[in-house]
């Protein structure tokens, strides 16, 4: 049974050898001036100032960030329902108006909460 499972372990060990012979090889070809200017973060074209650790990010962009992807994915589930809808009758229908109508209540209670208004 080990026996079915060789052509995968070779091509795993392949890989794996590719890719630091890759490493290896770009390590060795290049240039290895570094300088001051090089070394620092780019913060368009302005001097960074201050310390990373001290700066307070507003949550407010993340969470409209993490409710469109999750209705983006969501959204994703209707199109494969939609092309097979004829085929699958009248219970796929109702499941899937259920599911349209959990998510409508959770943007409602996305708005309600405020989740979606942005405070500049």
């Amino acid at each position: 049974m080990l026996l079915d499972y060789l052509p995968v372990f070779f091509m795993t060990g392949l890989v794996t050898l590719i890719a630091l012979a890759t490493l290896l090889v770009s390590s060795w070809l290049r240039p290895k001036n570094s300088y001051t200017e090089k070394n620092q973060p780019y913060e368009c074209g302005i001097d960074p100032s201050g310390e990373a650790t001290t700066g307070q990010f507003k949550v407010d962009y993340f969470v409209v960030a993490i409710l469109f992807i999750i209705f983006d994915v969501e959204a994703l589930f209707l199109f494969p329902w939609a092309v097979v809808l004829k085929q699958v009758g009248v219970i796929a229908y109702i499941e899937m108006f259920v599911f349209i109508v959990l998510l409508v209540i959770g943007f409602a209670y996305a708005w309600v909460k405020g989740a979606l208004e942005w405070e500049s």
